[in-house]
């Protein structure tokens, strides 16, 4: 896995930090720099403290004023921290002017994401994703990785010795974009390669007309642990954020015998690096291929309207947002309050309430589902001779056998009947 930078080999204590500049924006930041927290967490790191700080103006050096820097890396000492972490996006000659002042690692919020996602990512197509978009990242940030070269020179005193060095790193910044933009156009390649055999996959599915729905929602809001019990899957599920990256699809059978192919999708988060919004767009154009979504909010969270607004908005980019969509609140077994029940009734009247974990709602989730298909449905009744076992055999392999009657020489069998075989039992059909 290709690696952003140099960082430390072990990151125990953070300092995050978050700055905005309009005080319309404090609430908001607060809880941007809360879920920071939850994400460095996920990197098992600890965080030693959070500080929110209002700017009055965005300066060019270090984002804030460097008073209001200076106090900030006196508080990483103060907490003998390994590293600070901001929730804004820092540039990179931002990035390398904190390191000198603080004399230590310092990240940004794309750049944690970047982090979690290389170590998260199993399947081929998402290492590969992965792999683009912290190359990307990472290339304006390859000058600091040659300073050390720099101070190489300089030991031998002579202003010819440092040049010299200085001109050797620069020689292998060189080589080492050169050979960045090879494997950035290598793995595009590959990601091209992998987005087609998708597309291959696809069209078998389409042959069959097997109905797909997408499971979509905020991160850790409890998508895959609905897929794993709706059918009986074993996708990796844990209270964290990204607690999984991989697009998993399974096969499921609606209450009128309906086929259906699920999909759990990446989940949503605020500020989500555009460049990560680009390089999932094969992993999520599985929610824009899908004949319907299934949006699951997590009722237990505070700010289930925003996190709400987040996965309409990335749907929006995807040109997704407009598709048939069934809302779910999960977790509502955990809701205690009655004045909040009614709250999140009155937000979202026509969601359907469910727990994943414990199974409640979700006949009614897969009956929704029944009824949100029901032009895909196509069920027949077929009178069969006896004599043709094959046909009868197709039908309990390839279709869902809703009856099955004997009548004289003659089966009489009922079935939802995909499309693919449809036309062999034409005849046979009862009108």
């Amino acid at each position: 896995m290709f690696e952003v930078r140099e960082k430390p080999e072990l990151v125990e204590r953070a300092l995050l930090v978050r700055l905005f500049f309009d005080p319309r924006e404090e609430e908001e930041s607060g809880a941007l720099l809360e879920e920071l927290g939850e994400l460095v967490s996920t990197l098992h790191i600890g965080v030693v403290e959070k500080v929110l700080v209002r700017c009055r103006e965005m300066h060019r050096k270090f984002l804030c004023g460097t008073g209001k820097a200076a106090e900030l890396v006196e508080l990483a000492k103060a907490h003998e921290c390994d590293c600070i972490v901001f929730d804004n996006q820092l540039a990179p000659s931002q990035q390398r002017e904190w390191e000198r002042a603080a004399n230590m690692s310092v990240i940004d919020r794309e750049e944690v994401i970047l982090d979690i996602f290389a170590r998260r990512a199993q399947t081929k197509e998402a290492r590969l994703q992965v792999e683009l978009a912290r190359m990307q990242y990472a290339l304006p940030r390859m000058a600091r990785m040659w300073r050390h070269l720099d101070r190489e020179g300089g030991s031998g005193g002579s202003a010819g010795g440092g040049a010299a060095a200085r001109g050797m790193g620069e020689k292998q910044i060189e080589v080492d974009r050169r050979m960045a933009h090879v494997r950035i156009d290598r793995a595009r390649r590959e990601l091209e390669d992998v987005v087609k055999q998708r597309a291959t996959q696809r069209k078998e599915r389409e042959k069959m007309e097997t109905p797909h729905g997408a499971i979509v929602g905020y991160t850790n809001s409890g998508k895959s642990t609905l897929l794993n019990k709706l059918s009986g899957a074993d996708v990796f599920a844990k209270d964290m954020l990204f607690a999984t990256l991989d697009t998993t699809t399974r096969k499921i059978e609606l209450p009128d015998g309906q086929p259906l192919l699920i999909t759990d999708t990446v989940g949503f988060v605020r500020n989500l690096p555009h460049r990560l919004v680009e390089a999932f767009k094969a992993t999520l154009e599985e929610a824009v291929l899908a004949d319907f979504l299934i949006h699951v909010l997590d009722a237990t969270s505070l700010e289930i309207e925003r996190f709400h607004e987040t996965t309409l908005k990335v749907l929006g980019e995807l040109g997704a947002v407009d598709k048939r969509t069934i809302t779910v609140l999960n977790k509502t077994d955990l809701i205690t309050d009655p004045e909040r029940f009614a709250e999140l009734r009155q937000l979202y009247p026509d969601a359907l309430l469910i727990s994943a974990v414990s199974g409640l709602g979700l006949e009614a989730l897969l009956q929704k589902c029944s009824e949100v298909m029901a032009d895909r449905v196509r069920r027949w009744r077929y009178r069969i001779p006896q004599s043709r076992a094959d046909l009868i055999g197709m039908l309990h392999r390839d279709a869902k056998v809703l009856s099955t009657e004997y009548e004289e020489n003659d089966i009489l069998v009922t079935a939802v009947v995909p499309a693919a075989i449809a036309g062999r039992l034409e005849e046979f059909a009862v009108v």
